[in-house]
């Protein structure tokens, strides 16, 4: 038995635990779709500004991504597929928005590099939680 102290266990054992470490990997993909959903010619003009054509087809896309798989992932139903649409989308955005191995050394790669490899770890929680998941399922 692995000892930890007793306020760690009484944390991780606490029911809204796992709703809250869902909610705070999701929240930034949440706010991202309503920001886009409520401001759609910023969302098109980001789009575009990524390279992406057509720019509203990838804008709509984004935030039906953005929407669809936190709700999946927090609502506990198909988490698999949530995490899995919300993990791709996540390793896309890095190679599109933050390719520091195309940028001269400077602040603005350093800042490309530390994003992208935020997302990478995002991926991995991704796929944490829906391992996570899987083994409430079995154990239910």
């Amino acid at each position: 038995m692995i000892n930890r102290p007793s306020f760690v266990s009484a944390i991780l054992e606490w029911r809204p635990t796992w709703l809250l470490a869902r909610l705070a990997l999701t929240s930034a993909y949440l706010l991202g779709g309503i920001v886009k959903l409520t401001d759609w010619q910023g969302a098109v003009a980001e789009q575009a500004h990524f390279g992406m054509s057509p720019p509203a087809f990838w804008a709509g896309l984004t935030i039906a991504l953005e929407l669809i798989g936190p709700v999946l992932i927090l609502t506990g139903r198909l988490v698999w597929l949530g995490a899995g649409m919300l993990g791709v989308f996540t390793l896309l955005a890095a190679f599109t928005a933050n390719a520091f191995w195309a940028m001269p050394a400077g602040q603005d790669r350093f800042m490309a590099t530390n994003a992208f490899f935020e997302h990478i770890g995002l991926i991995g929680g991704f796929i944490a939680i829906a391992m996570i998941a899987q083994r409430r399922e079995a154990n239910a």
